[in-house]
């Protein structure tokens, strides 16, 4: 299977759910997080920083679940509009 090249709104979208659930995830630890999800720390690391940009989702559902986040709460987070600057 062959993968497309990520947008950059795909990579925005990516941003925004790793701040997402860094902010969630708060003092807990990743690793114990990561463990209660089924994921590695690894994947949790990736998803947090970025580098994932299109995790799974049942990847996302279950961290989301943990983290006591509804799909509909981290959905309105990752599409939300991005204010465009203009140049006057």
């Amino acid at each position: 299977m062959v993968r497309l090249p990520l947008t950059p709104a795909d990579l925005e979208r990516g941003r925004r759910l790793g701040a997402l659930l860094r902010r969630a995830r708060g003092e807990r630890s990743m690793l114990a997080i990561a463990l209660q999800a089924g994921v590695s720390p690894e994947t949790l690391r990736k998803i947090e920083t970025g580098r994932v940009a299109t995790p799974a989702f049942p990847t996302i559902a279950a961290i989301a679940g943990v983290l006591g986040l509804s799909l509909d709460a981290v959905w309105s987070e990752i599409c939300a509009e991005t204010p465009v600057s203009r140049s006057a």
